[in-house]
């Protein structure tokens, strides 16, 4: 049964987000929707609500079809209420006098504790607010649930849960997530499109193999369109050498012939249709300076607290040598934290009990990005940290996605995105041979991900990082490091500590 159908759909902003975009959801298609930073993902999902228009095209809903919206950020105004209210307050008036026991079953289903059911969201953590969002758009249970960046704030046991809660809806409930995580796409969604400003692609597959779908689709284009380009070259020679022979010999039927053999190729070159070319929202580049040293970063047995100071673990003798990719695994509160503050530490202080070799050039990014001064712009943070001219600078800002309209606003006025590629851009200007990286993919697409992970791996970087997407750890560590009880422990892979992680 069709619940929403988009026929021809474009929505124009100061740029083209998409074009011609005809699309069927029905009963039980579980949508994976991906795009770059800033392609209309969210748009159209605000188109599919009724709360934007399209610049052309339409949308055909079913008749009574119940939409729910969970967005990325906290709907305005609501910061007072608690988990609890906001979700009694998507009730019907008439409903919630006698229905409110609707609230405790879906904040029991999600897994919110009870005390933090009666907190303010204000005072909640980022992914406990975006799971009070998702009970207060499901508690009326609608026919199509939209998910913008769900997996955003939550650690790998909420997104978990996330994912057994999604499996056990009712298998005619429709879902639309959009998504930069691609093993939460593989686990939760049957079929995916790739909104593209011209030719948005769909496949009935979850993202992996949609991905590999599309890839393949690409490349048969790209076939096509220098096929296609050949044959109309060949018929201009031909044409070409009609015609001399039609001027030489007074042939009109030949210079008839030459003039259809001419305009077969100008029509077939007209209908050509070069493969599709991702506009990127900005390069990921790194570099690796180098070093002779034969170990980056000693660790001799460290203590590694809490900050009340009761022993967390031990790390036992480690260390970290060139072209060493090292993952820290661990469930949140056991200390990842702490030993990425340690490590930093340890590039400021040689006396610490982290020894970092003299020729370690550090190049560190957190969580947070702190590194990116809020009131600073761009342009100053470039200039004045790196000794490289305005031209330059400017350039080089243009090529990590932050455009010359951006470059002299202050930080606090850009994307995650461009956020997050700012910080790699800075990493790469530092020019470090060793990177400390603390959640490095937040904010980051798809593209943005990929592309740090063939950076690390292509320069062979020395790095020490925590992270919660599975993807992208998998891919680039060489080595594992799990915090387990007292004592942090080499594995061999990451997949137990995973699989452990996701069925709490």
């Amino acid at each position: 049964m069709t619940l929403l159908h988009i026929q021809s759909l474009g929505i124009t902003l100061s740029e083209p987000l998409f074009t011609d975009l005809t699309l069927t959801i029905t009963k039980g298609d579980r949508l994976g929707l991906v795009a770059a930073n800033g392609r209309g993902k969210s748009t159209l999902l605000n188109c599919l609500t009724g709360q934007a228009d399209a610049t052309h095209g339409e949308i055909t809903r079913g008749r009574g079809l119940r939409m729910g919206y969970v967005r990325q950020t906290l709907p305005e105004g609501t910061q007072a209420l608690t988990p609890y209210e906001l979700t009694l307050a998507a009730l019907p008036e008439e409903q919630a006098d006698y229905e409110s026991w609707r609230v405790d079953v879906v904040l029991g289903e999600l897994q919110m504790p009870y005390e933090l059911q009666h907190q303010p969201l204000a005072e909640l953590s980022g992914g406990w607010q975006r799971i009070a969002m998702l009970a207060a758009e499901w508690v009326l249970e609608p026919d199509v649930l939209m998910l913008d960046e769900p997996t955003n704030h939550l650690d790998l046991r909420r997104i978990g849960q996330l994912q057994e809660w999604l499996a056990a809806l009712p298998r005619d409930t429709a879902l639309i997530i959009t998504s930069h995580d691609r093993a939460f796409l593989d686990a939760t969604t049957n079929c995916t499109l790739f909104l593209r400003a011209e030719r948005s692609r769909s496949f009935p597959l979850p993202f992996t193999k949609a991905r590999q779908a599309l890839d393949e689709a690409d490349a048969a284009d790209e076939r096509r369109f220098a096929n296609d380009l050949n044959k109309a070259k060949t018929l201009r020679r031909q044409a070409a050498k009609l015609k001399n022979v039609g001027i030489n010999s007074g042939s009109d039927l030949l210079l008839i012939k030459t003039k259809q053999l001419t305009e077969r190729a100008e029509k077939m070159e007209a209908a050509a249709r070069p493969a599709h070319q991702e506009r990127s929202a900005g390069d990921i580049k790194l570099t690796n300076s180098g070093t002779h040293a034969k170990a980056l970063l000693t660790l001799p047995d460290v203590e590694v607290s809490a900050p009340d100071d009761r022993l967390l673990y031990r790390t036992g003798k480690k260390w970290i040598s060139p072209g060493e990719r090292v993952v820290l695994l661990g469930a949140n509160g056991t200390g990842k934290t702490q030993l990425i503050n340690l490590v930093a530490r340890a590039f400021e202080d040689p006396d610490g009990p982290i020894r970092a070799a003299p020729s370690v050039i550090p190049g560190v990014s957190d969580q947070h990005l702190t590194q990116l001064t809020p009131g600073q712009t761009p342009m100053l943070l470039i200039t004045e940290r790196f000794d490289i001219g305005d031209q330059r600078a400017r350039g080089v800002l243009a090529g990590a996605g932050i455009v010359m309209t951006m470059q002299n606003t202050k930080v606090d006025a850009l994307s995650g995105g461009q956020k997050a590629r700012l910080a790699m851009l800075m990493l790469r200007l530092a020019r470090p041979n060793f990177y400390l990286l603390d959640e490095p993919t937040n904010h980051l697409d798809i593209e943005g991900q990929e592309a740090l992970e063939e950076e690390l791996i292509t320069h062979g970087a020395a790095c020490l990082l925590v992270s919660h997407d599975r993807s992208f750890l998998r891919n680039v560590g060489n080595r594992f490091w799990r915090i387990k009880g007292k004592r942090l422990e080499e594995v061999d892979d990451p997949e137990a500590f995973l699989s452990e992680e996701m069925a709490t």
